[in-house]
């Protein structure tokens, strides 16, 4: 656990909109190259002490190892999340225009209905775009698998690109059904821009689209 006083380049400040405690996934942006597993909670001093004292008492802290590598996560942090949110705006301005995909959801693009608000609070948005595919649940796998860049899996922030679909992974236990009450339909796709050329990025992405 560490201070509100451990500055680091982010999209978001939620303590500066008077939020008492933040809670990190160190696995994903922090440390950056998916080779970790880490939290961290950040705070004023008062509220982190009390954490520090309860954590002395539970357990469950992070190996040297994996401190190691967070460490090293953080010293190219500023450089990746500006090619992050490059690489996402880039591609969700590009799906937004191509026939094959019926809709995308990025706080980057005017369309999204937190659009106003992300503008404001943000100063940028991330590099995970979220997309529907013009078709059914086997032609959104059959794109994916005609994709060459990214590789398949449910994570995100790392300087991979990775992709899923939620259908049947993040959400395979359930029914069409089910999944359509909470939203995820089964056409849709989850993109986590790594840090990859932009161009490649997208050329990838649409030659994947152009032999659907």
């Amino acid at each position: 656990m560490i201070d509100a006083t451990f500055a680091t380049p982010c999209n978001l400040r939620p303590l500066h909109y008077g939020i008492d405690l933040v809670v990190h996934s160190a696995t994903k942006y922090l440390g950056g190259h998916n080779d970790l597993l880490a939290g961290v909670v950040v705070g004023k001093p008062g509220i982190i002490s009390a954490l520090r004292d309860a954590q002395g008492m539970l357990g469950g802290i992070c190996d040297p190892h994996s401190a190691y590598l967070l460490i090293r996560g953080l010293k190219t942090l500023a450089l990746r999340v500006e090619r992050h949110n490059q690489n996402g705006l880039a591609v969700a301005h590009f799906l937004r225009e191509h026939p094959r995909i019926s809709q995308v959801h990025y706080p980057g693009l005017p369309s999204h209905p937190d659009y106003a608000i992300a503008s404001e609070q943000m100063r940028g948005f991330g590099g995970v775009v979220a997309f529907e595919v013009e078709g059914d649940l086997q032609t959104t796998s059959r794109f994916i698998d005609l994709l060459r860049l990214p590789y398949i899996a449910p994570s995100l922030g790392g300087v991979e690109s990775l992709v899923e679909q939620p259908a049947i992974i993040s959400y395979y236990e359930l029914s069409s059904e089910e999944r359509l009450a909470v939203g995820i339909r089964d056409n849709l796709v989850r993109y986590s821009c790594g840090i990859e050329d932009t161009v490649d990025i997208i050329t990838d992405l649409e030659q994947a689209l152009n032999r659907l």
